[in-house]
């Protein structure tokens, strides 16, 4: 029995749920599975081969890597064991992620819902504590958002957090700050004597050179899933809720949802927990068996290389370019493909692409030219500029925008920067090098509209810098934040922005708020 929180890590990071989803979908839907040696094989190979599980020797032939990545699926709501059958199914939060909804959307869901108990941690082979009644992820945001605790590391959520948050009765809540506060002032001296026995890997014994090795490796899975809904980030070793996303949290955790009951009833409490945003109730009516066709084993492949591909770049709707790729990588013919496609994805899907885009906006250096080629393709795919990625040419901004309709051009520095401020370098470059000499870079006779910088977040002095450059150049310009920048391509979905409108957004001498991307009637 495990005496802290859990959850499964095949992989530390969500990012590649939908993959392994679509991967599972393929191989393993109507299809028994508890016994199925070769189904649990045959998905440790479809895993390997879309390079999502090393491919190695198998310690032994039974499958056991599948089943962890099985677990995986049914901890987060995804999938069910349907009793009646034995067979696999998807929940509705599952179908909506296969149907090309945003994953962050759903597993964010997911996430805040995550309970002890569930049927997972009742589960054979994990068999968590029954002293703990609490939903973990809404916990830490708690915590979070508190001013006496402000932000947490990866240590005070492994040596505090999980081995003591039993519940989320206030009593339970102000003993935990009292103890974070206590660990912040003596350390490892305040845990209890028989702390590791008491809190032991399931493995039994004390690693000597790491003991805590266990806990941290949970707690530092239990902070990527939380950076993964997107309200949250990690700076120098401190989680904290991203300064956009204070509102939503406050709206998430200003009602609390009942526990979901019946845990030990697998079915029963995987299709409630597994319900997506779009649904009350799941009615679907399963226990009709289906006939597996050659039509549904080539549309579920045709989705599953749709759902890899969505994950690379920005689909907004279904044409022959798209087409062309998933016919080149299922080998499936081309009508049977667009058929499935504008069936499936009417309307693309964005989400999915826009998880990595939101990731790469505070990577620093390291993804630098990603985050760059990445706003290339927002600008073009999404919002239909001209847009060139002129960054390697030196002494230039990261990319030009053109826009056909309107005759003007803009320029975008991204930086991947939790809290970006423009300094007096970075000023200079801007006024001197990107705007006074844009014929350098750009053949266009079309006036330069706007300058704008993309980045994580930024400094409290923003605002006067963008006027400061502004007032210098005779150019308006802005801030936008990656936040602000995943909720303007959620709006164009719905109801597309003109160029005209975008450059009023982009013009606004300040940083871009949430509140200049809703469109009024014009």
């Amino acid at each position: 029995m495990l005496n802290y929180w859990w959850v499964t890590r095949p992989k530390r990071k969500l990012n590649s749920i939908p993959e392994v989803l679509a991967a599972f979908a393929d191989l393993s839907l109507n299809e028994e599975w508890d016994g199925q040696r070769n189904s649990h094989l045959a998905y440790e190979d479809a895993l390997e081969q879309a390079g999502l599980k090393r491919k190695g020797e198998r310690r032994d032939q039974t499958g056991g890597g599948a089943r962890t990545y099985k677990a995986w699926l049914v901890s987060l709501g995804l999938i069910f064991v349907q009793e009646s059958t034995g067979k696999i199914k998807l929940t509705l939060a599952g179908e909506a992620i296969m149907n090309g909804d945003s994953p962050v959307e759903i597993l964010k869901g997911q996430i805040l819902k995550y309970q002890f108990p569930s049927a997972f941690s009742i589960g054979r082979g994990v068999r968590v504590a029954p002293r703990f009644k609490i939903r973990p992820f809404r916990f830490l945001l708690r915590l979070l958002m508190d001013e006496k605790v402000g932000y947490l590391t990866e240590e005070e959520i492994a040596k505090i957090v999980v081995t003591e948050a039993e519940n989320e009765s206030v009593k339970c809540y102000n003993y935990i700050v009292d103890r974070i506060e206590q660990f912040r002032s003596y350390g490892d001296d305040c845990l209890e004597e028989d702390f590791f026995e008491k809190y032991k890997s399931s493995k039994g014994g004390v690693n000597p050179e790491h003991p805590y090795r266990h806990l941290t490796d949970l707690a530092n899975t239990l902070v990527n899933w939380l950076e993964y809904t997107q309200l949250v980030k990690r700076e120098d070793k401190k989680v904290a809720v991203l300064d956009d996303k204070i509102p939503e949290v406050q709206q998430i955790l200003s009602y609390t949802p009942n526990f979901i009951d019946r845990p030990e009833q697998h079915e029963y409490f995987q299709r409630k927990y597994g319900l997506d945003p779009k649904h009350k109730k799941d009615n679907r009516n399963l226990t009709l068996t289906k006939t597996v066709t050659a039509a549904m084993i080539a549309k579920q492949k045709i989705m599953q290389a749709y759902i890899v591909e969505s994950m690379e770049r920005p689909i907004t709707r279904i044409t022959p370019k798209v087409v062309d790729y998933i016919v080149h990588v299922t080998g499936i013919n081309g009508k049977t493909v667009e058929n499935v496609l504008i069936e499936t994805y009417p309307n693309g899907s964005v989400g999915a692409f826009m998880t990595r885009y939101f990731e790469m906006a505070f990577k620093g250096r390291d993804e630098a030219t990603e985050f760059e080629k990445a706003t290339v393709e927002l600008f073009q795919d999404v919002f239909g500029y001209k847009a060139k990625h002129v960054g390697p040419i030196g002494l230039t901004p990261d990319v030009l925008l053109l826009s056909d309709s309107d005759g003007y051009q803009a320029i975008i520095d991204n930086k991947a920067y939790h809290k970006y401020s423009i300094s007096n370098d970075h000023y200079n470059r801007m006024v001197h090098n990107y705007i006074e000499n844009l014929a350098n870079y750009s053949d266009s006779s079309d006036r330069l509209a706007f300058f704008s910088y993309i980045a994580g977040g930024f400094g409290k002095n923003i605002d006067k810098q963008i006027q400061s450059v502004a007032n210098a150049t005779g150019v308006n310009g802005s801030a936008i934040s990656v936040t602000n920048m995943i909720k303007m391509v959620e709006q164009h979905n719905k109801v597309p922005y003109s160029h005209k409108k975008l450059c009023e957004i982009f013009s606004v001498n300040r940083q871009v708020l949430m509140q200049d991307l809703i469109l009024r009637e014009e």
